[in-house]
């Protein structure tokens, strides 16, 4: 494969500003940044993402991928990126013939900061069958704990996602943004941007809502194990269903919330129930 020439325009994740705190005291507070940047495929301007500024050319990679604006890794040629005009160039030797009529069907999804789908992805049915993972309780509870060592922007500043593709109780890769939709966008343009584990991964982490949109971007990637700290909606449900993914929603501590579970959660770290836990009837 041809190397992928990359501008590797980095920014700085937070900011400080001045702040006065409930007792009238100055001081200086860290907050996330947030950037607008236009990604522009072959001079066809295709959208404005916010974004901490962190990975921009994985994360404008991962957008036009997992909006089926890219089909093949090998078609990339250039990603570059300007912050003075605040775009993204990306360069490829081929367009999807039906480009223009899929730009005029957007979807706004649920995703921070306004995601957007384009061209029927929501009906998608050329998806390759994602494999059966199995997730045991203790491994479920492992990767939590083990998760607790990210999240550094969110630490210091706040106001940001963050998602992790993870490989059973490792973090392989992490990712902050200030929408969890740029978070597993970057992640999947790192894939193909970066020879790493990422690509061993068969759990997707995300701390934000388990939407439609989620479920789809992580069934592209070819993982079947969604998990979240956060809840799961309608339609993220169905199309979990759809797609043989398994949810495990509110996942916090020793706590969750499985959807879709059948023959692929194994329970060998049932918690001590403690007085105020809801109980079956």
């Amino acid at each position: 494969m041809t190397a992928i020439s990359l501008s590797r325009a980095r920014l700085p994740t937070t900011l400080e500003i001045d702040v006065v705190d409930e007792f009238g005291a100055s001081r200086r507070q860290a907050i996330a940044a947030e950037r607008a940047l236009t990604v522009y495929l072959n001079r066809h301007e295709i959208v404005t993402l916010m974004t901490l500024g962190a990975e921009p050319e994985a994360l404008v990679v991962g957008y036009l991928r997992n909006q089926g604006l890219l089909d093949s890794q090998a078609d990339l040629l250039a990603v570059y990126v300007d912050w003075e005009v605040e775009a993204a160039a990306v360069v490829t030797q081929r367009l999807p013939e039906d480009l223009e009529e899929r730009l005029g069907q957007r979807t706004v999804t649920t995703g921070c900061g306004q995601g957007t789908v384009f061209g029927r992805l929501l009906d998608a049915t050329g998806l390759a069958p994602l494999p059966g993972t199995v997730l045991s309780q203790s491994v479920l509870g492992r990767l939590l704990h083990n998760l607790g060592a990210y999240n550094e922007t969110y630490k210091s500043a706040g106001a940001v996602h963050g998602c992790a593709l993870c490989r059973q109780d490792q973090v392989l890769d992490f990712v902050e943004d200030v929408g969890r939709h740029n978070a597993v966008d970057t992640l999947a343009g790192r894939q193909w941007l970066e020879a790493t584990q990422a690509g061993e991964a068969d759990i997707f982490y995300t701390t934000g809502r388990l939407t439609s949109e989620m479920v789809l971007k992580v069934a592209q990637m070819g993982i079947s194990v969604l998990v979240s700290r956060s809840g799961v909606t309608q339609k993220g449900v169905e199309l979990a269903e759809r797609f043989g993914v398994l949810l495990v929603a509110r996942a916090k501590g020793r706590h969750f919330q499985a959807i879709n579970a059948e023959g692929r959660l194994v329970f060998d770290d049932i918690p001590t129930r403690r007085p105020g836990d809801r109980r079956v009837s």
